[in-house]
């Protein structure tokens, strides 16, 4: 749950998180706190009397008070290759602590080849952080990236690194297990998932799980790995809009409530327009095609859906719940249209 509003950059992903497969690979010094924090999808925390056998533990990455001339580096893998359009860089908690400057670096690494021979360019120069906060940063580059290396001068305590960006996507590389094979055509893709350049635009309500989880890779580990909105105390029903990676014609719909016992919605429906490069706002006003009709929906349960009454090809898709609750993710299985 989303206690305080936190700054963010709207319309882009995290490329770095490690939900979506982002990964600490190797860092300068992390005697105080693992590398591995900075990629984790929560906000850091602070417990006031938690202490390890090296001093106070933090959540997040932190090196040892440096004695000698240098910084000190960290080298992440990002979930998904994309451009790079934003940077946060967060001392959330490091308050004594927090290194005075960063500066970060990308890289393209081709698979099998090494982050260690990677040819490296800055796209923020050393800039000051301040303690305790977000510390936002744009970045200007049209370079597809696979690696970041956050440089900390000279030491110091980073408790997140978000990496927003635009996805580069990979078609083809949908991870299929044995249950969506049996539902869906060979060579069918998940046109919306977020690793295929797919985006959450809109929602009427993302109280207790960000809209983005709902089309993230792979099942969710517990209910925060969902969508979930707050109880509806009035009439009406919750929304979301979807980009599709690329347009596509639908095969088959997958819908999981993984983990919503109590609080799954009772129904649910899906719409889809053909609208290339549209607004939000034209959205809201478009005419959406019924794809799905009201359909109810089950706790804990992963539903597979061929029977659609209309399969495009769209360019966005409309997910209706009533009244409403949490899905955990949704699967837009289809043919990409190929651009010639």
């Amino acid at each position: 749950m989303n206690e305080t509003p936190r700054a963010s950059f709207p319309g882009l992903v995290d490329l770095a998180v490690a939900n979506l497969g982002g990964e600490a690979l190797a860092t300068s010094d992390d005697f105080f706190a693992g590398m591995e924090n900075l990629v984790k999808p929560d906000p850091a925390i602070f417990l006031p009397d938690e202490y390890t056998d090296r001093g106070k533990w933090m959540d997040g990455w932190e090196s040892r008070r440096k004695r000698t001339k240098g910084y000190d580096w960290c080298v992440l893998k990002l979930g998904v290759p994309g451009r790079v359009r934003g940077l946060d860089i967060d001392t959330a908690h490091f308050l004594g602590n927090h290194p005075p400057y960063a500066s970060l670096e990308v890289a393209h690494v081709a698979p099998g080849d090494s982050w260690e021979d990677a040819a490296w360019t800055e796209v923020l120069e050393q800039s000051p952080l301040r303690p305790g906060s977000q510390n936002l940063f744009t970045v200007h580059s049209e370079q597809v990236v696979t690696h970041v290396r956050l440089n900390i001068f000279p030491d110091g305590g980073v408790a997140r690194l978000r990496v927003y960006g635009d996805v580069e996507p990979r078609w083809g590389h949908d991870r299929i297990d044995e249950l969506t094979a049996e539902h869906i055509a060979d060579g069918d893709v998940d046109l919306a998932s977020v690793k295929n350049g797919g985006l959450a635009l809109a929602c009427s309500d993302s109280f207790f799980g960000p809209m983005n989880n709902l089309i993230a890779p792979d099942r969710a580990a517990n209910m925060g790995g969902g969508w979930e909105s707050r109880r509806r105390r009035g009439p009406g029903y919750d929304w979301i809009l979807l980009r599709l990676g690329a347009p596509g014609t639908l095969g088959c719909i997958e819908i999981d409530t993984n983990h919503f016992k109590g609080n799954f919605p009772d129904r649910c429906s899906l719409e889809g327009v053909r609208l290339p490069g549209a607004r939000i706002t034209d959205l809201l006003d478009a005419e959406w095609e019924t794809v799905l009709g009201e359909t109810k929906l089950a706790a804990h349960d992963r539903k597979f859906i061929r029977d659609l009454e209309a399969r495009g090809p769209f360019t966005h898709l409309r997910f209706n719940i009533f009244p409403d609750g949490g899905v955990s993710r949704l699967r837009a299985w289809g043919e990409r249209e190929v651009s010639e």
